[in-house]
């Protein structure tokens, strides 16, 4: 059997270590604390009308609001985005896909969790206790910025670069993922704008990465034959 060199990228990709396979981009590169407004004080008027902005979203959400935000809660894989690309789009059909989603989802952890650490904001049901969360909760004051939103871009936007013809999907995809966190109610949505902002950043760094730009091709041609997509240019 001909072994091609797709094939022996993506088998190199999974037996690559651990270490080999962190992130790709180090706070050190993205500057996340340089980049990103300091969130509003609890208590301030901005603050104040966030949280009556998820008050509002509280009372209006649905049962099926409810659930698709736990789902989501539940899920920061790269598979998320199976409701763009359909029943294949799974991990055991595409493992180069799955090997890029957690390099990404280490991205996230690095790029944020500084600034979460700097930044020490209050979840929002912790400033307001009346609110009524669906999702998992935590005493840790790490809201700002959403982690879960900047996983949702980073992934998105790196499935942009494999299949740039599902763009729109893809962005609407990462955006309900982002405003799911505030049907969640356990995030402001100054946390989710400042998510989508580190990781459009950090995306920005990352696509100079051959390392990256490696693992993306790889990806690329698992995820286009995998699904029938004309091959790109």
């Amino acid at each position: 059997m001909k072994t091609t060199a797709a094939t022996i990228i993506i088998l190199a990709l999974l037996c690559a270590p651990a270490a080999a396979r962190e992130g790709f981009v180090t706070p050190e590169q993205s500057h996340p604390l340089a980049i990103l407004p300091t969130p509003p004080a609890p208590h301030s008027a901005t603050s104040d009308a966030e949280l009556a902005e998820l008050h509002r979203i509280e009372s209006v959400r649905t049962a099926e609001q409810v659930a698709s935000a736990r789902a989501d809660d539940e899920n920061q894989t790269i598979f998320l985005f199976k409701t763009v690309f359909g029943e294949k789009f799974t991990k055991e059909n595409l493992p180069a896909v799955a090997a890029l989603g957690a390099r990404l989802k280490a991205d996230e952890s690095a790029n944020t969790g500084a600034a979460k650490e700097a930044f020490h904001r209050i979840r929002p049901y912790n400033v307001d206790k009346t609110l009524h969360p669906v999702c998992k909760t935590k005493t840790k004051d790490d809201s700002y910025p959403s982690g879960h939103t900047t996983v949702g871009y980073l992934m998105g936007l790196a499935l942009i670069d494999i299949a740039p013809e599902r763009r729109d999907e893809i962005l609407a995809r990462a955006e309900a993922y982002g405003h799911n966190r505030l049907v969640c109610g356990v995030h402001f949505p100054s946390d989710v704008a400042a998510a989508r902002l580190v990781a459009y950043a950090v995306h920005a760094i990352m696509e100079l990465d051959p390392s990256y730009q490696k693992e993306v091709a790889a990806a690329r041609v698992e995820l286009r034959g995998a699904l029938g997509l004309v091959a790109a240019h």
